[in-house]
């Protein structure tokens, strides 16, 4: 460890992954440490079954009853990929794709006041076959849509009297959308977390919408993908990204200190009586108490059944969206359902996980409709954790930290934090839009330069 990196990073969940495997691409001499021995962090996917129980303080042995523990792979924190999604983008881009073997998920729901479930309508003419609304409701919701997917910010002809300018409260206004179509729209469709989205401009919401049609058109089903043998793969397929580019991983190495120069700034990592130096170290929270405060808590329940969620058309694997204000509450609610057909679970049973962000005192009892919506289960554990954000944007220290992973039930927010990252880190944004190989000739040809 005695030698002089780039970048130190800490912690092996997916957000420090991708960076590391973008750092190693970029040309960056980058060292990855873990406390833990295996990949993925407070995001891993345990396996052997075995192991989420002892994970979660149960001992006892689930083979009987649950089949053979191998066949098991549960993610701690559940996502889905957007198909057209940022997180999508960074797999092409960095052609990890080679690494990973991905299938769509069977469907996308919305729970509406009630208790029913319904398909999540993203087209004019799924608008109008959906029973999610009443007829008229229906005709006002398809002039929308076709306005949505048509509207372009840069062509005038496109806006029908709605300029960027304009907020979503006045778009929805201009259709005559009730309080029911906005929260699926803004929940199901554009997948805000909160209400605040309708006082600002249409632009950003406009776009998140076209997002899940583009993402759904790709395959059909659902807008959302989901890798073979659980989330576990994703770090780890990035982490082999780095190792080409000479990237160092260590794992099951502690990390007693960060150190900091006469200027405030990190300059190494001291492991025992090994330091490695570097000139910047970038993170997961826990690695930085000091530096982090707690924004809120999130619980999460991992079920696991014999059924699917009821109501979905038997999909053996679906996001069900609980818009917070169906059930008078300021935060939505999430349900993501897995099972054999991507590997994480024997034949016949099912991982049904809910998650939300904690309002009360009582989080478990937050989950209370979730657990009416899916019915009976085998087995449930339920976590709580804290939402942790840095206090600084890292600039003159050289720490550069991720955020908690929320509760969303999508990578979106996610990749939002990984490009905010690299931002700070590097003062470069982070460019999506190019493939693998313009993306390592760009930065060869940078290198090439810097040398002459």
């Amino acid at each position: 460890m005695d030698e002089e990196y780039d970048v130190i990073i800490l912690g092996t969940g997916l957000k420090e992954c991708v960076l590391s495997g973008l750092m190693s691409v970029n040309g960056k001499k980058v060292l990855h440490m873990d406390r833990n021995d295996y990949y993925g962090g407070k995001s891993a996917s345990i396996t052997p079954l075995k192991k989420l129980f002892t994970h979660f303080g149960v001992d006892r042995d689930p083979s009987d009853a649950l089949g053979r523990g191998r066949d098991w792979n549960v993610d701690l924190i559940p996502k889905f990929i957007m198909a057209n999604g940022s997180l999508v983008k960074m797999l092409i881009m960095t052609d990890v794709t080679r690494y990973l073997d991905f299938k769509c998920c069977d469907g996308s729901y919305v729970w509406k006041s009630g208790g029913k479930v319904y398909k999540v309508p993203v087209t004019a003419a799924e608008a109008l076959s959906s029973s999610l609304m009443g007829m008229f409701e229906k005709r006002r919701f398809q002039k929308f849509l076709k306005w949505v997917n048509g509207w372009n910010a840069g062509d005038e002809s496109t806006w029908g009297g709605l300029p960027p300018t304009a907020t979503m409260a006045e778009c929805y206004a201009k259709f005559g959308l009730d309080a029911n179509t906005q929260a699926v729209t803004g929940h199901a469709l554009a997948l805000y977390t909160e209400d605040d989205y309708i006082k600002e401009p249409c632009p950003k919401t406009i776009e998140r919408i076209q997002l899940y049609a583009g993402s759904l058109a790709k395959y059909g089903s659902s807008p959302y993908l989901y890798p073979l043998y659980g989330l576990g793969e994703l770090p780890q397929s990035f982490a082999r990204l780095s190792a080409i580019y000479g990237g160092t991983y260590m794992l099951d190495k502690p990390v007693d200190e960060i150190l900091y120069g006469e200027d405030g700034r990190a300059c190494g990592v001291k492991s025992g009586d090994e330091v490695a130096k570097c000139k910047m170290v970038i993170g997961s929270p826990d690695y930085f108490p000091e530096k982090v405060k707690v924004v809120g808590r999130v619980v999460r329940a991992i079920c696991i059944t014999d059924h699917p969620i009821p109501s979905t058309n038997n999909a053996a694997s679906a996001q069900l969206i609980i818009p917070g204000v169906q059930v008078q509450r300021k935060n939505d609610i999430y349900i993501v359902s897995m099972s054999a057909g991507h590997h994480v679970a024997v034949d016949g049973k099912f991982i049904i996980i809910c998650s939300t962000k904690v309002e009360t005192d009582k989080p478990e009892a937050e989950l209370a409709v979730a657990f009416q919506s899916i019915g009976p289960v085998l087995e449930r554990f339920v976590s709580v954790s804290d939402l942790h954000e840095p206090t600084d944007d890292g600039k003159a220290s050289s720490a550069f930290i991720t955020t908690s992973y929320d509760a969303t039930s999508h990578f979106e927010t996610t990749c939002t934090d990984i490009a905010d990252v690299w931002l700070r880190a590097t003062g470069e944004a982070l460019d999506l839009s190019k493939t693998a190989e313009e993306f390592t000739a760009a930065k060869e040809a940078a290198a090439a330069a810097a040398e002459q």
